[in-house]
């Protein structure tokens, strides 16, 4: 059992490694950090597009970065919102493990839980860590926030069954 448990152990570290370097050598040069939200946005993959935001906030914290970590977390209920509406259950458990893997070691030991559940807990969290990065871009430039916000208003009113999938093209 121990010679599983450790041939286990190195298959993933190599699976892992393999990915990192995969990942390090199909990277496209000269990608700006919004073009590479957008990207994951587009994709689904809301928990790189949050790290992201956060990574922003913490090396520049402007308007404009706690304006686009509040874009993706409204984005994420918006998204579950339309499953819940389509009763696409399967893709609310992806879009929970999405959000809640971070690590190989989440292949052995993975986080779990009902869609449903899942859906509502992921709900309540956004829409309040909305309201928090959305009042801090407030306190930095109220008109600027302000702006961006009738930006957002009418790039939702022009995609209105997939605004989320990536923000506006004027940000």
């Amino acid at each position: 059992m121990k010679k599983f448990i450790a041939a286990f152990g190195l298959i993933l570290w190599l699976a892992g490694t393999a990915v990192t370097v995969y990942g390090q050598q199909t990277a496209t040069p000269g990608v700006s950090e919004k073009e590479k939200i957008r990207l994951y946005l587009a994709a689904g993959d809301y928990r790189r597009a949050l790290e992201l935001c956060e990574h922003n906030i913490q090396g520049r914290p402007s308007v404009e970065a706690y304006l686009h970590l509040t874009y993706v977390y409204q984005a994420i209920d918006a998204y579950l919102e339309q499953l819940s509406q389509d009763q696409s259950w399967t893709a609310v458990e992806q879009l929970y493990l999405n959000l809640a893997y971070r690590n190989t070691e989440d292949l052995v030991d993975p986080p779990g839980g009902l869609a449903r559940m899942a859906k509502e807990m992921i709900q309540t969290s956004v829409r309040q860590q909305s309201d928090v990065s959305a009042a801090m871009a407030v306190r930095l430039n109220k008109a600027e926030a302000d702006r961006r916000w009738q930006e957002q208003t009418q790039w939702r009113k022009i995609h209105p069954s997939d605004w989320w999938r990536t923000w506006p093209d004027l940000w």
